[in-house]
C-alpha cells in the first residue's frame, strides 16, 4: 500500500510486489551467505582494488579505436588524394615502345662526322651495350635500391624525412627521395614542375611503370634521357662531351663523375669548378665501394686518378660548314623539322673532306687577293687608349677584353700594336691552345715587307699610295688581325739573295716570330665542284665564313651569269644544224625595244668587231654581237627552252639582252649546267646526300635510284660485275656536247680563260656581267665540274676586274691541287663524230701550221666557201659604233 503525500491511498503496484518477490534470495543462497561471510568479504576488496585498470583498458579501447577511425580516415584521404591527382595521368604503357629524341648525324664521304642535329644532343644506347660498370655507377649515386623497391623507396622517403625535419629552418634545402623510376617518370611524362601535386603523380606513376616494364629497360630509358650538362643528353653523348670517348673506353673513375653529374651539372662543372668535380666524384666512388660493387684497391685507384676532361668533342670532325647546312635544309624539305632534330637519322653526303678543305683555302686566297689589289686597307679593327708605359706591361690584359672578330680564320690571332719603329711593329697577342685554357701571351715582329699592300682604302674605290713606313699602316694601340708567318726564301741569287736575307734579318731579329698583316675581305665568293657522271657535289664553299654570314652563295644568292650563259646559246645553234666551222658575223646591231623605248645596241667587250668569223672562235672569245645574232635567229623561246632544260633558268624573260646572261641563276645550277656537256647530254641533278637511314639502320632514302637486280655481293659471286643501266634522260645529241666540250678547250687555249688553264685537258668559259658587277669561271675535266663566282652581297663593281682574272684563278688553284696525282685523261668522244682539220679562220678544210682539229656530226662539214652562214639579221650602221656601251664579257 503507498501514502499519497496528500495522505490518500493508492493501490499497490504490482510490479514491485513482482521485483520484490524476484529479488528476495532462495532459501539455500541465504543458508550460503550466513554460512561464508569471512569469504565474501576478500572477494568485494580485490573488486575495488582491480577497478582503475578497468577504466585504463576502457581508455586504451577507445584510443585504439580513435586510431583505427583515423586510420581508415587517412587511408580513405590518401586514396582520394591519390585517385584526384592521378586522374589525368600519362598514358605509361607507351614507355614500352618509346624512343627518346636522338640526334641526326650528317656523315661526309669517307664517313667522318661533319654535322650534328638536335634539339637534344643524345646517343642512344641500348641497355646491354652500356657497361656494367657505368650501369652500377648511375645506380650507386641515384638509388641504391633500384632492383629492390617496386618504383617509390619506402626507406629513402624516411630518411630525407627525417633529415629535412632536422634541417628545417636552418635555410637548407630539401633533400629528395626520388628512385630512378620516378625520375623517368618526371623527365619524360611530366616535366620539372616544383610542386607536392608532381611528387604525388611522380610516385604514382612510377608504380604503374614498374608494373609493365623491366628494370633494365626502365635503366635503359634513363641512362639515355638524363641531361649531364654541356648540352649532352645521356650517357654516351656525355662521354664523347666529357671524354671524347665511347662508353666502351671511359674509365671507372670517369664513370663515377658522369654518375655524379645527374644532381648538378652545372655545380659540378670539371672546367669552372675542379675541386667540387673530384669531391662528388669521389663520393660516387665510395658510395661504389658500399654497395660492394667495387673493390677498396679499385676505389683506391680511381680517386687518385684526375679528372681529365677533352675540351675538343670531336678532334677529327670535318669542317664544311656551308655544305652541312645545306644538306640540313634538304633534310628538312624531305623528311620534315621534328624527323630530323629528333629522329637519329643517320646521313652520309658525297663530301670530299680533302677536295673540301682545297676548295676553302683556294676561295679564300682568291677573295684575299682580290681585298690587297682593290679593296686596299680599312684600318685596325679598335684601338685600345692606354698611355705608353702601361700599354707596353698592360697590353694583355686589355686585349684580352676584346672578342673575336666573326670571320678571322683559326689561324689568324688579334694583336695588339705595342711600338712601332721605321722597320717593323712589335704585337702582342694572346694565343689559346684549346677553347677553355687560360690564354697565354706572346709577341712577334710585323714587318714592313707584310705591310706594303695596306694602300688606305679611299672614297669611291680608290687607294692611297704605297705605304713607306710602319707608321703609315698602324698606330701604338691599333687592334689589328696578324698570322704568324715563315720568313719567305730570298727569290733571288748571289749577292742579290743575301741582300734580300739581309734586310728580313734586319727587320725581324732572329729568334722572333714573323707576322703577316691580315684583313678580313668584304668581297665574297662561291665555289662548287661535283662529278659530271652522278651530280654528286663533292665541294661546296657558300663564302668567306660561315661564322660571319651563314647566307650560301653557292645555292641561295641568284646573279647573273653573263657570258658564262652563252654555251647554252651556241650548243643550241649547233644542235640546229650549225657546225664550230660556221662563219657568223661579227658587226654593230641594234634593235627596236618598243614605242617609247630607246633602240638597243649592244657591243663586244673591247667595243671592236671582227666581221667574219667562225662559231667557234665567236664563243672562245666571248662576242656579244655574234651572241645576239644566233639568240635573235634561234629565238628567244628556243634560247629559254634549252635554259631550263639545262636546269639553269626556269622561266627565261623573252629578252634578247638574257641571251647575254642579264638572267638570275646560283653556282651550283650553273654546275650542273656543264656537267651536261662533260657527261654526253645527259640529265645531271645535283645532290649532296647519298644515303638516308633511321635510328635502327633502315634504309629510308638513296640519291642513286637505279635498280640493279644483280648487283648483290651473292649474284655477282666471282662473275664480273654487272653494268647498271644508265636511265637519265638524254637532254642534248651527245655529239653536239663534245662539240661544246671542244670549243670551251679552246676558249681556255686560246681565248678568255686563258688562267684556267691545267697541265692536262680543260674546258671552261668565263662570265662577266655589266660594271663588273659579277665573275664567273666554270670549268672542267673529264671528271669534275667546278664553278667559282666572286662579287660583292649588295652588288657593287669589282673594278678593272673580269670573271678570266678573279674567278679563273681561283679555279685553276683549286683544280691544280685537286688533280694532283692524277694522270691526264681526254674527254670522252662520242661515236659518230669526224674529225678534220681546218683553218680556224675560214672554216675550211686546212692543214699545216695554225690548222686545227675539228669535230663534225654526221651530214655536217666543213665550210666549202669564206662566206658567212648567218647575215646581218638586224638593224646596223656606223652609229653603233659609238655607242659606248660596254657590253658583256
Amino acid at each position: 500500500m503507498q501514502i499519497d503525500p496528500n495522505d490518500r491511498l493508492i493501490a499497490p503496484d504490482p510490479t514491485l510486489r513482482r521485483r520484490d518477490r524476484d529479488a528476495a534470495p532462495a532459501p539455500e543462497a541465504a543458508a550460503a551467505a550466513v554460512a561464508a561471510p569471512a569469504e565474501e568479504a576478500p572477494r568485494r576488496k580485490k573488486a575495488r582494488r582491480g577497478g582503475p585498470f578497468r577504466w585504463l583498458r576502457r581508455m586504451v579501447t577507445i584510443v585504439f579505436a580513435i586510431g583505427l577511425v583515423g586510420a581508415v580516415a587517412a587511408v580513405g584521404g590518401a586514396f582520394a588524394l591519390i585517385s584526384y591527382y592521378a586522374r589525368d595521368l600519362p598514358d605509361h604503357a607507351g614507355l614500352k615502345d618509346y624512343q627518346p629524341p636522338v640526334m641526326t648525324r650528317i656523315h661526309a664521304g669517307d664517313g667522318r662526322l661533319m654535322m650534328e642535329v638536335a634539339t637534344e644532343r643524345r646517343i642512344f644506347v641500348p641497355v646491354d651495350q652500356i657497361p656494367p660498370m657505368v650501369r652500377q655507377a648511375f645506380v650507386s649515386a641515384e638509388d641504391q635500391n633500384f632492383y629492390a623497391h617496386r618504383g617509390v623507396d619506402p626507406i629513402a622517403v624516411a630518411r630525407a624525412v627525417i633529415v629535412n625535419v632536422q634541417n628545417y629552418g636552418q635555410g637548407r634545402r630539401p633533400i629528395g627521395a626520388s628512385t630512378i623510376t620516378q625520375q623517368v617518370a618526371k623527365n619524360m611524362l611530366l616535366g620539372n614542375e616544383v610542386s607536392f601535386a608532381r611528387k604525388v603523380r611522380e610516385a604514382v606513376l612510377a608504380l604503374r611503370i614498374e608494373e609493365v616494364l623491366p628494370k633494365d629497360r626502365i635503366l635503359e630509358l634513363y641512362l639515355n634521357e638524363i641531361y649531364l650538362g654541356q648540352s649532352a643528353y645521356g650517357v654516351a653523348s656525355a662521354a664523347m662531351t666529357y671524354f671524347n670517348k665511347s662508353l666502351d673506353e671511359i674509365t671507372l673513375a670517369e664513370a663515377a663523375y658522369l654518375a655524379a653529374l645527374p644532381k648538378a651539372p652545372n655545380n659540378y662543372n670539371p672546367w669552372r669548378n675542379p675541386e667540387a668535380a673530384k669531391v662528388r666524384r669521389d663520393w660516387v666512388i665510395d658510395r661504389m665501394l658500399e654497395d660492394r660493387a667495387i673493390t677498396a684497391e679499385e676505389a683506391a685507384a680511381a680517386r687518385a686518378e684526375p679528372i681529365r676532361v677533352r675540351p675538343s668533342r670531336l678532334p677529327d670532325m670535318v669542317t664544311a660548314s656551308y655544305y652541312a647546312e645545306e644538306t640540313r635544309r634538304h633534310l628538312v624539305e624531305r623528311f620534315g623539322l621534328q624527323a630530323v632534330n629528333e629522329g637519329g637519322l643517320s646521313v652520309r653526303t658525297s663530301l670530299n673532306p680533302e677536295l673540301q678543305a682545297m676548295a676553302d683555302r683556294a676561295l679564300r686566297a682568291g677573295l684575299l687577293s682580290y681585298d690587297r689589289r682593290r679593296g686596299g686597307w680599312r684600318g685596325a679593327e679598335r684601338r685600345l687608349d692606354l698611355p705608353a708605359q702601361q700599354l707596353r706591361s698592360g697590353w694583355a690584359a686589355a686585349l684580352a677584353a676584346v672578342p673575336r672578330m666573326p670571320g678571322m680564320l683559326r689561324e689568324w690571332q688579334l694583336g695588339v700594336v705595342v711600338e712601332l719603329n721605321d722597320q717593323r711593329a712589335l704585337v702582342g697577342w694572346l694565343e689559346r691552345a684549346d677553347g677553355r685554357a687560360a690564354p697565354q701571351s706572346r709577341t712577334g715582329i710585323l714587318p714592313m715587307a707584310e705591310m706594303t699592300w695596306a694602300r688606305r682604302a679611299l672614297d669611291e674605290g680608290r687607294l692611297g699610295p704605297v705605304p713607306r713606313n710602319p707608321r703609315d699602316v698602324v698606330a701604338p694601340g691599333d687592334v689589328i688581325m696578324v698570322e704568324p708567318v715563315q720568313a719567305p726564301a730570298p727569290s733571288g741569287n748571289g749577292a742579290r739573295g743575301q741582300a734580300q736575307a739581309a734586310q728580313q734579318a734586319a727587320q725581324v731579329p732572329q729568334g722572333a716570330q714573323r707576322l703577316a698583316l691580315r684583313q678580313i675581305p668584304e668581297v665574297e665568293g662561291a665555289l662548287v665542284a661535283l662529278d659530271p657522271h652522278t651530280g654528286r657535289v663533292m665541294a661546296m664553299s657558300g663564302g668567306w665564313s660561315f661564322e660571319k654570314s651563314q647566307f650560301n652563295r653557292a645555292t641561295q644568292a641568284q646573279r647573273q651569269p653573263g657570258s658564262s650563259f652563252k654555251p647554252y646559246i651556241y650548243l643550241a645553234a649547233l644542235e640546229y644544224g650549225m657546225t664550230p666551222a660556221t662563219r657568223l658575223l661579227d658587226a654593230p646591231i641594234c634593235f627596236d625595244q618598243g614605242p617609247g623605248l630607246p633602240r638597243w645596241c649592244p657591243s663586244n667587250f673591247s667595243n671592236n668587231f671582227n666581221f667574219y668569223i667562225t662559231l667557234r672562235r665567236a664563243l672562245e672569245r666571248s662576242l656579244n654581237l655574234v651572241t645576239v645574232r644566233l639568240a635573235n635567229e634561234l629565238g628567244m623561246d628556243t634560247v629559254a627552252d634549252y635554259a631550263a632544260r639545262f636546269g639553269v633558268v626556269d622561266r627565261m624573260p623573252p629578252a634578247l639582252a638574257a641571251s647575254l646572261g642579264a638572267v638570275e641563276t646560283t653556282v651550283l645550277r650553273q654546275a650542273a649546267g656543264f656537267a651536261m656537256f662533260v657527261n654526253g647530254g645527259r640529265r645531271v641533278v645535283p645532290t649532296l646526300i647519298d644515303t638516308v637511314q633511321d635510328r635502327n639502320g633502315r634504309m629510308i632514302w638513296r640519291a642513286d635510284q637505279r635498280e640493279c637486280g644483280e648487283c648483290r655481293a651473292e649474284a655477282v659471286g666471282g662473275r664480273t660485275p654487272p653494268v647498271v643501266p644508265d636511265t637519265r634522260p638524254q637532254v642534248i645529241d651527245p655529239g653536239a656536247a663534245y662539240q661544246m666540250v671542244s670549243i670551251l678547250q679552246g676558249a681556255v687555249q686560246r681565248g678568255t680563260g686563258g688562267r684556267a688553264a691545267l697541265n692536262r685537258p680543260v674546258a671552261g668559259k668565263t662570265g662577266t656581267t655589266n660594271d663588273v658587277l659579277d665573275t664567273w669561271f666554270v670549268g672542267f675535266t673529264p671528271d669534275m665540274v667546278t664553278a667559282v663566282w666572286v662579287g660583292f652581297d649588295e652588288p657593287s663593281p669589282l673594278g678593272g676586274e673580269t670573271g678570266g682574272s678573279l674567278a679563273a684563278p681561283i679555279f685553276r688553284d683549286f683544280m691544280t691541287e685537286a688533280m694532283a696525282g692524277r694522270p691526264p685523261v681526254p674527254f670522252r668522244i662520242p661515236p659518230g663524230l669526224r674529225f678534220v682539220r681546218i683553218n680556224p679562220v675560214t672554216g675550211m678544210e686546212a692543214s699545216g701550221p695554225g690548222s686545227v682539229m675539228e669535230a663534225f656530226r654526221p651530214g655536217t662539214g666543213p665550210n666549202e666557201t669564206a662566206e658567212p652562214e648567218m647575215g646581218e639579221g638586224g638593224h646596223t650602221g656606223a652609229a653603233a659604233l659609238d655607242t659606248g656601251l660596254g657590253g658583256l664579257y
